[in-house]
């Protein structure tokens, strides 16, 4: 990762001095960016289990919070909203800190999915209320259930591979940041025909497939440090590829749907936390359960 970034750091300079311009200032802003969020993970991995959760925590309430920010709601979903930030965030994660899987995959997709319109309907408001829950709900879901599948690859129990779990919360971030700054990449090079240029007028087929490939080619690569053969690890960096590629893609919409460009603005070059995980919200879930179902 730190080579990778080396020889980002090198191009971007170069292109700076001979093609100065907007590309190249955002390209250049990104690779700056990756570096501080490359050492923010490393940080949390040496730290071991407890920081990662913590950090995750952390981005979780970022990115509900951006998501929020862009749905606005009113004063009748306060409650469930703290409920919300408050109750389900630190709850996913310390049931995954204690290994409670049973409870960890049913506690916001059953009881939260219930309880969050119960606690806004007793509020009295029904003001586009179907409208707003759907929007609590999903974001729920989505920043903190969906998200939470990544530090979860730590509760799998895998036959050879005891002690080593991070490296697949490693192997997936990896795989899945990685096709998302190559399908940018072949896009910019070579794209010529969009996939979607009424959802995401940047994503080309060119983007996908050479992006794809590459991190897909990376993934397979990178078998030695996961408890899969080559040729399951090029699959599960396929089904990577795919599934961050939809995230990016649905988020693009709901994002279109709202009128706005990025979800917020906290990361220079990327635009909000949310901006920065969309792929990964889609990646995580379905790489943990194929995994945990294949292997363990």
């Amino acid at each position: 990762m730190v080579a990778l970034l080396l020889v980002a750091s090198a191009i971007g300079a170069a292109l700076a001095r001979r093609r100065p311009g907007p590309v190249v200032e955002n390209l250049n802003a990104r690779i700056r960016a990756w570096w501080a969020m490359a050492a923010v993970l490393l940080v949390c991995f040496l730290a071991g289990k407890v920081a990662t959760l913590v950090l995750y925590a952390l981005l979780s309430f970022l990115a509900l919070r951006e998501f929020l920010t862009l749905t606005p709601t009113r004063r009748g979903d306060h409650l469930a909203l703290c409920l919300c930030f408050y109750v389900a965030i630190p709850l996913q994660y310390w049931l995954i800190g204690i290994g409670w899987y049973g409870l960890f995959v049913m506690c916001i997709p059953v009881y939260g999915f219930l309880l969050l319109p119960a606690v806004a309907a007793l509020q009295g408001d029904t003001d586009r209320f179907l409208e707003r829950t759907t929007k609590v709900q999903w974001g729920l879901m989505l920043t903190v259930y969906c998200l939470s599948h990544a530090p979860a690859l730590m509760l799998l129990d895998i036959p050879g591979y005891e002690g080593q779990n991070l490296l697949l919360l490693f192997y997936l971030l990896l795989v899945v940041q990685l096709s998302d700054v190559l399908q940018y990449v072949f896009g910019k090079l070579f794209g010529r025909r969009l996939l979607a240029p009424q959802v995401s007028p940047s994503k080309t087929v060119e983007g996908l497939v050479g992006g794809g490939l590459a991190a897909t080619a990376v993934g397979a690569a990178l078998w030695w440090a996961t408890p899969f053969s080559p040729w399951q690890s090029a699959a599960l960096s396929a089904l990577i590829v795919l599934c961050g590629f939809l995230g990016g893609l649905a988020l693009s919409a709901v994002k279109r749907s709202l009128g706005a460009k990025d979800w917020g603005e906290m990361i220079e070059g990327h635009g909000g936390v949310l901006d920065r995980l969309d792929s990964v919200v889609f990646a995580a879930p379905v790489f943990f359960h194929v995994v945990r179902y294949g292997f363990q």
